[in-house]
């Protein structure tokens, strides 16, 4: 079974979407969070971005002790210099340089011929090499480039002494069946490396990020990078917690673990909200509200006589507390008779007949029957008072709306 590292760039490429900034002490917080996680690289900013991007950096490499840190800089002295200032109170410092492969870029961007760009990635990554133990190479719009080019560069960085090749989709470009592809023909091409480790680096533009990061380990990548309830620029980076649970439902598919904790998972991802003020979505994978939520009274029924029916994961084991059965127009009675015995009713099928009734007829105006409305129904019933509590019920919440 082969270890996949988990590299998070949430401190680094997730704080570059708006709306997302950190300062030093929230960047801490986080660092320390991912840490009891279990990632084994926390890439922790952009040094040359500012002089507090620099000492938020240098605050984590300082803290941090049992995974690596990482710092990221272009192909440039400058970058490299304030990356290694960054990462000196580092117990396991990994410089992390980067320049982009793609003519698109080479041309427009950079303006420069590929013969620079070569030269830039050797003389950069071997000075780098020369400083600190660890240097990890991205070829950024990798999916982009020409693969001949491209493995022109990985072959060079690996000659100048970088230990990780990263193949980024820079800009979610590319499709699981192509960048796999990439991996293969980049690892037979660097064959000369067999110490070379791979690294995907995927962003979510096409909603691919997370099936292009699970098609490059399927080909030999080792290491993925990603982020927290997956942030990153325009529609993020893919999903640290998407990619960590994928591997451990699937283990015997893709033959690979991780080392993150996934009890843990959740927690992290609730931490990363408070910090930034952003939720996820209710349908989010792992960590959404309506992950482990169930409605329909098929899934509800299946649910109550064998989780593993609709659920392909406890929520226990990623850190969620328990599973919701929503009560709804969707929804059966042995939700319904399971969510009373809960609240201490256990009833009688007259009862429950007469309650799902009652719960069936406010569904039809309320979007969800809460604990307050079952409780009502059953002491009606249990009263003999039988008529509809539909209308005061929904009419009570409109009221309580316009107090506020």
């Amino acid at each position: 079974m082969d270890t996949i590292q988990i590299f998070d760039t949430t401190l680094r490429d997730g704080e570059q979407s708006p709306g997302f900034s950190m300062h030093r002490e929230e960047k801490l917080r986080l660092a320390r969070q991912l840490e009891q996680l279990g990632v084994d690289v926390i890439e922790a900013g952009f040094p040359i971005a500012s002089p507090g991007d620099l000492e938020a950096v240098r605050a984590v490499a300082g803290e941090i002790r049992t995974c690596k840190v990482a710092a990221l800089a272009r192909a440039r002295q400058e970058d490299v210099d304030a990356a290694l200032r960054a990462l000196e109170p580092a117990a396991q410092p990994r410089l992390h340089i980067f320049l982009a492969t793609s003519d698109l870029h080479l041309k427009h961007k950079l303006r420069i011929e590929r013969d620079e760009a070569l030269e830039q990635v050797s003389s950069m990554v071997r000075f780098g090499s020369k400083q600190t133990e660890e240097v990890e190479f991205s070829a950024e719009d990798a999916s982009r480039s020409d693969i001949e080019f491209l493995c022109d560069v990985a072959e060079v960085a690996a000659e100048a002494g970088a230990r990780i090749i990263n193949l980024p989709d820079t800009v979610g470009y590319s499709t699981p069946d192509e960048y796999g592809e990439m991996f293969r023909t980049a690892r037979a091409r660097l064959a000369a490396y067999p110490n070379i480790i791979y690294s995907a680096h995927c962003h979510n533009d096409l909603g691919l990020a997370v099936a292009n990061s699970l098609a490059a380990i399927a080909a030999g990548a080792r290491q993925v990078e990603c982020t927290i309830n997956g942030i990153g620029e325009r529609a993020g980076n893919a999903s640290l917690e998407e990619i960590a649970v994928a591997l451990h439902v699937r283990q015997s598919r893709f033959c690979a673990a991780t080392n993150i904790r996934l009890e843990k998972i959740y927690a992290t991802s609730r931490l990363l909200t408070a910090i930034t003020g952003v939720s996820v979505p209710p349908n989010k994978a792992v960590v959404g509200a309506n992950a482990f939520a169930h409605e329909a009274g098929i899934h509800q029924d299946g649910i109550l006589k064998n989780p593993l029916t609709y659920e392909i994961i406890l929520p226990e084991k990623v850190g969620v507390p328990s599973r919701r059965l929503v009560l709804g127009k969707h929804s059966g009675r042995n939700a319904l008779r399971a969510r009373l015995a809960e609240l201490g009713y256990e009833t009688t099928p007259t009862e429950l007949a007469e309650c799902y009734r009652m719960a069936t007829e406010l569904a039809d105006s309320a979007k969800e029957v809460t604990d307050r409305d079952l409780l009502s129904f059953i002491h009606q019933v249990r009263r003999g008072r039988t008529a509809s509590p539909a209308g005061s019920a929904v009419r009570a919440r409109p009221r309580a709306v316009a107090a506020r």
